[in-house]
């Protein structure tokens, strides 16, 4: 088990070495952490739970993406805590301890690749491994306020990777600054080499940032101002992204619900669309996992248990029309990017919430987040989340979507966008809007 200094991030500490140690390899010197959902030779793939390491063998290979970034000239310096079986974006963990928030300490990390997004944000490692299906790369990012990216789906190998739905899995990572994710992905992606090229359009989805509980303007004007810097105002646009789903995007009518439960602001159409996504999420689940679970019966944490058993009770009605609701979303949003159109969004509606909240006073929360995060979830689309420095001292973070597979050019935008997105942070830190 980890020290105290670990802030908890670690399952276990170990060492291995780069294939190489090159100087001219891209990754020379950088030390990582990976989840513990990967597999490497000689160790127990733990996914999180005790009764899953306990029933399990060790793996004995390890995952080509842990093998590519070692190629790559990283160290890896061991595994990492993560949420049980995946299946949540908290970042609690009842049997291995949570890891400590290192931005802030009486709030959750963030899951479910809660300890990689610690160490990096810890400065305990240079990057580190996650899976991102539902939000597990994007939200512990946001909430440690570091960079994170969940690549476009099926772009990065996810063999030697425990599956939790196969329709959304990814391989993701984690670091404090832009030009080491870039450097990540020269080594991960397979079509790293893009010249940096100009975004075409900016879009601002105004319903998406009315889902914020914290100023709207703290997060967009920070990244408006900074592309109207380097790229002039032309290129921003403003859109109602809800209304354009609802008129694009036909196959969603049969998750739309016919009225509003709460009296929170929601956007139907993005509501369908994570119902949609949480449905098929929770029917792979259930395939993949189903068996062990009832074989088992697993100890699991709160929020974590009823999901594992709701997954369980899932029927294949509605699936196929799951499946043809990513392919026409994936579509209208191409549209509505085109080539080089770059979407923003929060990356999740508010701060971390404080650790051990009641899970059902959080469902809430969850309901928008999900409502953000299922965009790049049923596209496929690459997403990085960007840190925007501290409001009310806690982190704050914007994304950038683009479309499948220029997860390059959307590194390099990230990279060229930062150093002026510093400064507006700054500014904005200074004044209270």
């Amino acid at each position: 088990m980890a020290k105290a200094s670990d802030y908890g991030a670690f399952m276990e500490r170990f060492i291995l070495q780069p294939s190489s140690s090159s100087h001219e390899l891209p990754l020379n010197g950088l030390t990582f952490a990976v989840k513990d959902i990967f597999d490497v030779d000689g160790y127990v793939t733990g996914f999180g739970n005790p009764d899953w390491a306990r029933t399990h063998q060790a793996a004995m290979l390890t995952a080509p993406s842990v093998l590519a970034v070692l190629k790559g000239g990283a160290t890896c310096v061991g595994k990492t805590v993560m949420d049980e079986m995946a299946y949540s974006i908290n970042g609690e963990n009842k049997h291995y301890g949570t890891p400590t928030n290192p931005k802030a300490p009486d709030r959750v990390p963030g899951g479910s690749s809660s300890g990689s997004a610690v160490a990096v944000g810890a400065m305990l490692v240079d990057f580190s491994l996650g899976s991102d299906t539902g939000g597990s790369v994007r939200v512990p990012a946001s909430y440690c306020g570091i960079f994170g990216i969940r690549p476009s789906h099926g772009v990065v190998s996810t063999t030697g990777v425990i599956p939790m739905a196969q329709s959304f899995d990814t391989v993701g990572w984690f670091a404090r600054d832009p030009e080491i994710l870039n450097r990540v992905g020269h080594v991960l992606l397979p079509f790293p080499d893009v010249n940096p090229v100009t975004p075409n359009q900016i879009i601002i989805p105004e319903d998406c940032f009315r889902l914020l509980s914290i100023p709207i303007d703290r997060v967009t004007q920070v990244l408006v101002k900074s592309v109207e810097k380097l790229f002039g105002s032309d290129i921003v646009k403003h859109v109602i992204l809800g209304d354009y789903v609802e008129d694009k995007v036909t196959s969603l009518k049969p998750f739309m619900s016919k009225e509003n439960q709460t009296q929170e602001y929601n956007i139907p159409s993005l509501a369908a669309l994570s119902t949609a996504m949480r449905l098929l999420q929770r029917y792979e689940f259930k395939n993949n996992h189903g068996e062990w679970v009832r074989a088992v019966q697993p100890d699991l944490g709160p929020g974590i248990r009823e999901r594992v058993w709701e997954a369980l009770g899932t029927t294949d009605e509605k699936i196929d029309v799951c499946q043809s609701l990513k392919t026409e979303f994936r579509s209208a949003l191409t549209d509505l990017l085109g080539d080089s159109g770059v979407l923003v969004l929060p990356t999740v509606p508010g701060p971390p919430p404080k650790l051990q909240t009641d899970p059902t006073t959080l469902e809430s929360f969850r309901a928008r987040a999900f409502s953000l995060l299922s965009i790049a979830g049923v596209s496929g689309f690459c997403q990085v989340s960007i840190p925007l420095g501290l409001y009310d001292n806690l982190p704050v973070a914007v994304s950038l979507l683009a479309k499948h597979g220029s997860d390059g050019f959307l590194l390099n935008l990230v990279q060229t966008l930062y150093g002026s997105i510093k400064e507006q942070v700054e500014v904005a830190e200074k004044t209270s809007y």
